[in-house]
């Protein structure tokens, strides 16, 4: 059973955060708790301005946020890690061998699909980022959710 779920991208102030927020609505009613963390963190920052404002346009109200720093602890207490990029499984791997049984891709129910990092890219490129993001978090939601 999956009650802890962590969601990784590179500085935990992009594609993380809105990441976790749509998990965490769509698992609301469930005992799983999300959270995210950042390989390369930009640690103690909140969300990126044009991701807040990518949520927003979207109706969401996500919590206030604060960048972390992954650790291999924070992906041992994990029961799922999911992660935006190829790289970022070996990534997480190297920091916590025993995670290789537990860590996807956030959008492994779309043909492994990555999801491009926005940052520093405009609106165009965290809007299609909020599109990936939506369409991989509903299947997730779905499989872990059934166990209302």
């Amino acid at each position: 059973m999956f009650n802890r779920i962590l969601i990784v991208c590179v500085g935990n102030i992009c594609r993380s955060p809105i990441a976790e927020h749509l998990l965490r609505e769509s698992l609301q009613g469930t005992d799983i708790a999300v959270g995210s963390a950042g390989l390369g963190a930009l640690v103690g920052h909140p969300i990126d301005s044009t991701a807040l404002a990518i949520l927003h346009r979207h109706g969401q109200q996500p919590q206030p946020h604060r960048a972390r720093q992954v650790t291999a602890e924070l992906i041992h207490d994990a029961n799922l890690v999911l992660v935006m990029e190829h790289s970022q499984v070996q990534s997480v791997i190297r920091l916590a061998p025993e995670a290789r049984g537990k860590t996807f891709l956030l959008g492994k129910w779309q043909a492994d699909q990555e999801i491009p990092d926005p940052y520093r890219k405009g609106p165009e490129a965290f809007e299609r980022a909020y599109a990936l993001i939506e369409s991989a978090v509903k299947p997730w939601g779905k499989r872990l959710g059934i166990r209302r």
